[in-house]
This record gives structure tokens, C-alpha cells and sequence, in this order.
């Protein structure tokens, strides 16, 4: 073949190329990679990012461990003498309403109850100590000065920067005029109605926060980012809409040249090395259960609690109080003291039955501007009541508020017209009249009852709406009031009102996992669940956790299974790593995966595709 023909050749293919990408039904094909790109992707390219509500995980994919910041902004206010904005920290809506009080009470004597009736190891009887036997003495105690200067600085605003992120945005001093910012609450984006609390203003902040702790802590000049992708850790129960915002962010404002989306609940399984297991997420806002099988979240199994490791930070300063507790300028709305607080409920809280009585403690306060104070002080069922009140959460007293989530059907997005929706309103004429003639030869069969035909019908209207929320099967438990006699017609009319329910109670934690296993498909699911759960986040890391955990969930779990399963295992610290890092490390291992170079999603095809691209490409069901 002669140069001419050859490039005439070449055009000829060029111009079909053309004319396929044209057509409109063409599926989408990965990207071709030139051959000399075509080895393996190196690690130290990828940048895996892990966005918690109260702390930013990121680093390389080759990094032994992530960089983590706090995930706070503050940001200069545009008009002098403008009152400054806080997003709170360990205040939260419904904590002062009328009914708050009785709540948190009776709360506290469900665990009283619950501590009361479990002997110590040695087979007596744990001796209750009242607040009271400690609030004389606490009381009476004045602080020591340790030191006139407390070595701590407020940040240095001398320059009035623009914006502040990490631990600098906590030391702002209130004085200055700064608008403090936590762009995610509860896991997902922290959108209000107060300054700041726009979509586009928190993708801003993310943005700011993201950006400024790759250039600082990963020294990777932001012109560089197109040479670079990012694996972003979402939540298992994600909104489509937030997800679609944060990769045209990271894609097309930060200019990363690629991105994977995966479930935090699925990159723990990666990152503890197990194939199967029901995740635990115990985090600072938020705590959710869900069950991973083979690298799959099953969707009935998610759920998420709207408390955390900061509820019981504030749970234990209530009961702190009570028992006179001696630093009294301590205030909930002030970022130091909240930072105190959290510290003082990782240094003395427990959930070891064994330890009782009266113990002495002391711990130091450094503000800046300050001298260092010394306090002593005496503390003692409280320290095992806060943690338990994540098993009991009427002890936050939190009323009026949603706090237990479902994964529910998206609403559809106009840029993604073939989602579930679109494929149940296109089925063709000839598929709905074969599985009505179907469901007509199954309803004639002799003997069948009227109650069996409306079990049929909700059946269809099961299988015609595959993702409306499930109700759990074996243990209506927690879900619908009523007994199984019930006809499922009515069951299935009243499912809306049943979930709304349902989302308005505190579930606590042993009856979330509970609730999660109970909703898997199979009993072999549900066996291999009950002898893999794996805590992690950092809101359950007390002394002796695990055994906790673990013995409510042998009490409280069916019989039927009791009898099956040789042994219940709750997982805290697999391979002896941290368990606030293990889901940030599953991206790492995602990263070098062969499997996953087919899921990168390019900035050129976002562009041309958008959201479509996350239907095609994403590890779970979009």
C-alpha cells in the first residue's frame, strides 16, 4: 500500500470515528491511553481524599498515613462591624426544647438501669455513686496556676488574610472579625439559611480547604493537580446532587485529571483486608451501619444516626456538671473549651463495667493570653455513662429531630435522564402486557386467597419501584407497629408513614447493627455479618469497646441465630491500625488495584458527558 493510500485510509477511519461519536446511542468507552502511558499508574499520583465532618483526611496513595486537619474555614468578613457567623460545634438543634430535659433524664436511667444489672467480672454487684458524693468536693476546688504563660498564641491575623483553615481557624480570636465554617455536618454538606450556608459558598469552602492542605501539607503546587487524580471517600447514604458538585469541583475548579468515587463503608473492608463485613461508623457527627459483601454495599442494610463522638463530648460535660465540675467559665459555644471537652472524654471515658467508686483526676487548661491552670477533680459513674448513652441516645436529649436516615430513591436529575425512573416509564408496551398476562396466570392459580392477590400486587409494585426503601424482613422490629397478620396491601400503603416514623426515633448503636444485618437478603448473609462487625471512625474508642459492643449484640441478637453461629466477632483494631484511618486507607489500596483503572472517570469526558459518567463508571449503583 502505497504513503497516499495509507493516509487516505487513516481519514476514511478518522471520519467514521467521527460520525460514531456523533450518533446519539453510542455507549461510553474508557478512554484510549497512548501505548506509551499504557503501564501501570503510578500510586504517588493519586491523591486520596477522605472529607469527615470534623476531619480532613488526604495524602498520597502511597503514603503510610494520611495528613489530618480540622475541616474548618474561617473566613474575613466584607463589612466591618457585621456580626460574626459560627457554625456550632458541639451544640446542635432540639437540645432546648422543653421536652430536652426529661428526655436526657430518663435516658440516664436506662443506663443507670443497664449498669446496674450487669455484674462486674468478679460476680458482684457494681455499687452506684451519685453525683452528689463527688460535687462537694469538686466544688470546693480552685484551680493552681501552673504556669503565667500558657505557651499557646491566638493566630496571627495582622495581615488580614482572607481566609484561615485547620487548626489556624480554630485559634482565630473572637474578637477578630471572622465568620468560623464547618462545610460538612453530619456528613453531608452544611447547608442553612445563615451566611455561608449556600451550596456554592460550602463547595467554596471545600475548595479553599482541600486546595490549601494539598499546597501546604502534600507540596503539590496547585498548577500541577492535571497530572494527578483523586479518589473521594462519599458517605454510604450520599445525595446524587452534592456527589455531582464535588467531582465538577474537583475535576473542573481544582483540575485534577481524574477521579473515583467509592463508599467509605466499602473502602474499610479494602483497608482492614475483608472481603465481608457489617461497617460501624462511629464519627464526631454521625454514625452509620451498613453491610459490605464481596466490595458491595447492600443498599437496605444503610443507615444513618444522626449522633456521634461529639454528642457524647457534650453528654459528658452535662454530666460533669452535675457533679460540680470546677473549670465553671466552660462554655459550649467557645471552640477551645469544645476542644477541652473532646479531649477530656477521650482521657477518661470508658466502657469497662469493672472500673467503680470515687476516682481523682486533673487535667490543664492552655488559652491563649492566659496562664496554665491546673484542676483536680473527682469523677465517677459519669465517665461510663456518657459513651453508653451512644446505646441509649434519649440521654442527649435531642427532640424534633430526624435522627435516623434510610437510603431513599433519588428525585432524578435532568442530566441524567436514563436513571430508574426513566427505565420503569420507557418499558415497552409488549414487556408490561407479558408480565401482566404473567401475574394474571400466577393470581388464577386454585386455592389462592384474596389476602394472597394484594401480596401479589405489592409484590409488583415492588418490583416496579426496586429502590423504595425496604422495611427489613424478619424483625419488622423497630419499623412497622402491628403483627404479621396484617395484609401486606395495607402494610405497603402505610410504608411512607412507617418510615417517617421510624426516622424520627434515636436507634441506639447495638440496635442500628441489628436493624442492618436483619435487612440482608439471605440467613448466609446475615452469618457471616454477625461474625464480622467492624467498628471504626474515632467515636467508639474507649477502653474495652469492643467487648461492650460485643456483648450486647450476643444478648440482644435472635435466637435463631444464636444457636447457628459459633462466635459474634466486633472488630475495633484490625491489623492493630487506627481505626479513624482505616477507611481513608482503603482508598490507597483502591488506588493501586488493577481492577479500578477501568472506573477512572476523566476530566475531558465529564465535560462532554457529566453526571452520566457516574452511572457508567461507578463501583456501586448510582
Amino acid at each position: 500500500m502505497t504513503q497516499a493510500e495509507k493516509g487516505e485510509a487513516e481519514n476514511g477511519k478518522d471520519r467514521e470515528r467521527e460520525r460514531e461519536q456523533r450518533g446519539t446511542k453510542r455507549p461510553i468507552v474508557p478512554a484510549a491511553v497512548p501505548e506509551s502511558l499504557q503501564e501501570q499508574i503510578q500510586s504517588n499520583f493519586i491523591v486520596v481524599i477522605h472529607p469527615g465532618s470534623t476531619t480532613l483526611r488526604l495524602g498520597r496513595a502511597t503514603d503510610t498515613l494520611p495528613v489530618g486537619i480540622p475541616h474548618v474555614i474561617a473566613r474575613r468578613h466584607k463589612q466591618q462591624g457585621q456580626a460574626a457567623h459560627r457554625d456550632s460545634w458541639l451544640l446542635r438543634d432540639g437540645l432546648n426544647k422543653p421536652e430536652s430535659t426529661e428526655q436526657r433524664q430518663n435516658g440516664l436511667k436506662m443506663v443507670d438501669q443497664a449498669i446496674w444489672s450487669k455484674k462486674m467480672s468478679n460476680g458482684a454487684r457494681r455499687i452506684p455513686v451519685s453525683p452528689d458524693q463527688a460535687r462537694s468536693y469538686n466544688r470546693q476546688m480552685r484551680p493552681a496556676i501552673l504556669d503565667h504563660s500558657s505557651g499557646t498564641k491566638w493566630t496571627n491575623t495582622s495581615n488580614h488574610p482572607e481566609f484561615l483553615v485547620g487548626e489556624e481557624a480554630l485559634y482565630v480570636n473572637p474578637v477578630d472579625s471572622y465568620n468560623i465554617h464547618w462545610p460538612i455536618r453530619r456528613g453531608q454538606l452544611n447547608l442553612h439559611s445563615g451566611p455561608g450556608g449556600s451550596l456554592t459558598a460550602v463547595l467554596a469552602d471545600l475548595e479553599v480547604i482541600w486546595s490549601h492542605a494539598i499546597q501546604k501539607y502534600l507540596e503539590i503546587p496547585l498548577k500541577d493537580l492535571k497530572y494527578y487524580r483523586c479518589i473521594l471517600l462519599i458517605p454510604d447514604i450520599y445525595n446524587k446532587q452534592h456527589v455531582k458538585e464535588l467531582v465538577n469541583m474537583i475535576l473542573m475548579k481544582m483540575g485534577f485529571s481524574g477521579i473515583i468515587v467509592h463508599q467509605e463503608s466499602v473502602c474499610a473492608t479494602f483497608g482492614s483486608g475483608l472481603s465481608s463485613a457489617c461497617i460501624v461508623d462511629v464519627g464526631d457527627q454521625k454514625t452509620s451501619v451498613c453491610c459490605v459483601e464481596d466490595g458491595v454495599s447492600h443498599r437496605n442494610t444503610r443507615l444513618c444516626l444522626a449522633y456521634g463522638g461529639s454528642d457524647v463530648s457534650r453528654c459528658f460535660y452535662w454530666l460533669m456538671q452535675r457533679a460540680g465540675f470546677p473549670y465553671r467559665d466552660c462554655q459550649l459555644t467557645n471552640k477551645l473549651d469544645c476542644l477541652l471537652l473532646q479531649h477530656l472524654k477521650e482521657t477518661f471515658c470508658h466502657l469497662d463495667q469493672d472500673i467503680s467508686g470515687l476516682q481523682d483526676h486533673e487535667f490543664q487548661i492552655r488559652h491563649p493570653d492566659s496562664p496554665t491552670l491546673l484542676y483536680q477533680f473527682r469523677l465517677g459513674d459519669e465517665k461510663l455513662q456518657a459513651p453508653m448513652a451512644l446505646f441509649y441516645p434519649a440521654t442527649f436529649g435531642i427532640v424534633g429531630q430526624k435522627m435516623t436516615t434510610l437510603q431513599h430513591r433519588s428525585q432524578g436529575d435532568p442530566e441524567d435522564p436514563h436513571d430508574e425512573h426513566y427505565l420503569v416509564a420507557t418499558q415497552s408496551k409488549q414487556e408490561q402486557s407479558a408480565k401482566a398476562t404473567a401475574d394474571k396466570k400466577s393470581t388464577s392459580k386454585p386455592g389462592m386467597t384474596e389476602g394472597d392477590l394484594r401480596g401479589q400486587a405489592s409484590d409488583i409494585s415492588e418490583r416496579i419501584y426496586p429502590q423504595e426503601v425496604e422495611l427489613g424482613s424478619s424483625q419488622s422490629d423497630c419499623m412497622i407497629p402491628g403483627n404479621e397478620s396484617e395484609e401486606p396491601l395495607s402494610a405497603h400503603v402505610s410504608r411512607k408513614t412507617a418510615i417517617s416514623q421510624f426516622e424520627g426515633k434515636a436507634l441506639g448503636l447495638d440496635k442500628a447493627i441489628l436493624h442492618s444485618i436483619d435487612c440482608c437478603a439471605s440467613d448466609d448473609t446475615k452469618k457471616k455479618m454477625y461474625s464480622s462487625i467492624l467498628v471504626v471512625g474515632g467515636g467508639l474508642m474507649f477502653h474495652k469497646a469492643q467487648e461492650f459492643l460485643q456483648q450486647r449484640i450476643l444478648n440482644k441478637m435472635p435466637p435463631s441465630f444464636r444457636r447457628v453461629i459459633e462466635n459474634v466477632e466486633v472488630i475495633t483494631r484490625p491489623k492493630d491500625m487506627d481505626p479513624r484511618l482505616i477507611a481513608w486507607k482503603g482508598g490507597a489500596v483502591l488506588a493501586c488495584l488493577d481492577t479500578t483503572q477501568e472506573l477512572w472517570i476523566y476530566q475531558r469526558e465529564w465535560q462532554r458527558f457529566g453526571v452520566r459518567m457516574l452511572r457508567e463508571r461507578a463501583a456501586f449503583v448510582w
